[in-house]
């Protein structure tokens, strides 16, 4: 089958974390035809204290209970195909929440070196999350002083 990829990410300006604030960095919402199968994260931090604590990341599941149209209580997204046959792709996402989205599941977490550091994640083939229709896709970071997170999506439908 042909697949058709795209990615979004965090705007010009990276989100700034809130010390000891968890915050939804990036979602990524499908529509109710087709769900997500998320490729790759990438994330990086601007910090510059080495002996800075971790920020906990976690990938999580959403089913945009509330709080997740792009525009409120966020900054809407741009979603960008990057391969495959152009179609219209019904996804849309926001970045830098000041309200989260719910309901929230946890599927992964890490930690990251706020001290300038990048997590570039590809997940194994056939080993992808991904979402049933009309949900969405959540990087969320809790980090113990104040940072600046940007992250990527790369996703597939599914």
């Amino acid at each position: 089958m042909a697949k058709a990829g795209y990615t979004t990410a965090v705007g010009a300006t990276a989100t700034p974390l809130a010390a000891g604030v968890a915050k939804t960095v990036l979602c990524v919402i499908c529509p109710a035809q087709f769900g997500i199968d998320l490729k790759k994260i990438r994330v990086s931090t601007d910090g510059v204290t080495a002996s800075a604590l971790p920020i906990r990341c976690e990938v999580m599941l959403s089913t945009l209970a509330t709080n997740s149209t792009p525009g409120t209580n966020n900054t809407a997204g741009t979603v960008v195909q990057v391969y495959g046959q152009v179609i219209t792709p019904g996804f849309t996402s926001f970045y830098s929440s000041t309200t989260e989205p719910t309901v929230l599941t946890e599927i992964d977490d890490f930690w990251l070196d706020p001290n300038k550091s990048t997590v570039l994640y590809d997940f194994p083939l056939g080993d992808t999350p991904d979402t049933a229709v009309s949900r969405g896709i959540v990087l969320r970071c809790n980090a113990p002083a104040i940072v600046n997170v940007r992250a990527r999506f790369w996703f597939e439908r599914c």
